[in-house]
């Protein structure tokens, strides 16, 4: 099917991961809908947006989940790491038990996700200077150590949120090049079929 008939020519499934409270609704509301909200409201289970995105040429959907944090929906959304063609771990510069629990996360990763899923490490919430625990250092070791990407970003001011989607967007591209494109709905969760979904877009 062409681009033109269903007005993009990949679509690729991300799932954003963290300690409940890092900002990883933030992050997707900031990117998707250029927006922030400073209430704190828990994700409930699972949530995600839509945006199609202009990657060199390229016209991408992507379909991106924001899981809970907490521990007891933990079940729930390790089941959405089936299908993730990129996940994106984060926490927050201001606390250190979410930088401490990124291993733990990327072990999860390792665990449920794909093989050849991308990963990219975000330390959110770079805009606090006064408050910060983690320095940018610390963070881009910690990937390093983990062999993945880091970005930090702000979803306040915006600062790099952009760049933390288009730059998973860009590693999935380029593995993905030379294998086919699965087909239309494989590999994706059905949204019609009760996904314990929230509206909420709060900081979580």
């Amino acid at each position: 099917m062409s681009a033109g008939k269903k007005g993009f020519d990949k679509s690729m499934k991300m799932l954003m991961v963290g300690d409940s409270g890092v900002g990883k609704s933030c992050l997707l509301l900031r990117f998707v809908d250029d927006k922030f909200n400073p209430s704190f409201i828990t994700t409930i289970g699972i949530d995600f947006k839509i945006k199609t995105i202009d990657l060199d040429g390229t016209k991408v959907k992507l379909q991106i989940w924001d899981t809970a944090g907490q521990e007891r929906f933990r079940t729930i959304t390790t089941a959405y790491y089936r299908g993730a063609m990129g996940i994106i771990i984060v926490y927050d510069v201001c606390d250190q038990n979410s930088y401490d629990r990124v291993e733990t996360w990327y072990k999860t990763v390792q665990q449920h996700a794909k093989e050849d899923a991308q990963v990219i490490v975000v330390g959110n919430k770079c805009d606090d200077e006064e408050s910060r625990a983690i320095s940018t250092q610390q963070g881009e070791q910690l990937a390093e150590s983990l062999g993945v990407p880091f970005i930090e970003a702000s979803a306040k001011t915006g600062l790099n949120v952009s760049d933390v989607f288009y730059t998973l967007a860009r590693r999935i591209l380029a593995e993905s090049k030379g294998q086919d494109e699965p087909a239309e709905g494989e590999s994706s969760i059905d949204v019609s079929k009760g996904s314990n979904t929230s509206n909420n877009s709060g900081c979580c």
